[in-house]
């Protein structure tokens, strides 16, 4: 990661108004080496935006990819959020779940896809999240099935309340979730209780290969921090973007 081409890189920062969250809503918008607007290019769109770019170092991932492994060049969409009512946001329980989720699909998407040349079916939309961001962006796609198909969950958080929500879909067979979490995450204090994030995932990577999903699972050892989804960045994108 040392090689000075992975380090230059085009981020853009984007303010988009949103009439749901009555308030604005910052988002980091990575261009690809030899981006060119009369292009077409796969787009990930990442919860906890800030984080994935800073902790996740996904920026200079991407450069790897594109550049040393054929990877079709993809823009990125780092979508930020306040911690302080992250929860609120991204857990079904939470008092703004709502109006995030609606603001993602009828907001965001939209005027990315206004802005940007990127791809507008769902198997060219790639939804990424770590920890509640994971757990949001499988309820995003239960949402809005006709926008969102694949899924990278880094140790989602599928409380209860997620897993119910799941257990109701009747028909996951168009769906594709790439999951892995931690062996070391057997006792994970969040802000509502202490959580065995294994036996979540394994629970919800049961519900969702019942209705037809498609999961690629893992297990390895890591804890619930960026040190251990940082590195496993990289294989959970190759998942989903193909060689050129």
């Amino acid at each position: 990661m040392t090689d000075s081409r992975y380090l230059k890189r085009t981020i853009l920062k984007e303010q988009i108004e949103s009439s749901h969250l009555g308030e604005s809503r910052t988002l980091r918008i990575y261009l690809p080496p030899g981006y060119n607007e009369v292009l077409s290019y796969p787009v990930v769109y990442c919860q906890d935006g800030e984080e994935f770019f800073n902790f996740g170092r996904i920026a200079t991932y991407a450069n790897q990819l594109i550049l040393d492994e054929n990877i079709e060049p993809f823009i990125i969409v780092g979508v930020e959020v306040n911690t302080k009512i992250r929860t609120q946001e991204y857990a079904p329980f939470g008092d703004r779940f709502e109006k995030y989720t609606t603001c993602f699909a009828e907001e965001i998407i939209p005027y990315i896809e206004q802005k940007y040349p990127v791809r507008r079916t769902p198997d060219q939309r790639i939804l990424a999240g770590d920890s509640l961001g994971g757990s949001v962006s499988i309820h995003l796609s239960l949402l809005y099935p006709e926008l969102f198909q694949q899924v990278i969950s880094l140790s989602g958080a599928y409380y209860k309340q997620s897993q119910d929500i799941i257990a109701q879909a009747q028909n996951l067979t168009d769906l594709n979730v790439y999951m892995i979490v931690g062996l070391q995450e057997t006792d994970f204090e969040s802000d509502t209780g202490i959580y065995d994030f294994v036996q979540l995932n394994r629970e919800t990577r049961d519900l969702l290969q019942e209705r037809g999903a498609t999961v690629q699972y893992s297990e390895k050892d890591g804890k619930h921090l960026w040190g251990f989804w940082q590195k496993e960045l990289p294989a959970a994108l190759k998942y989903f973007l193909p060689e050129i």
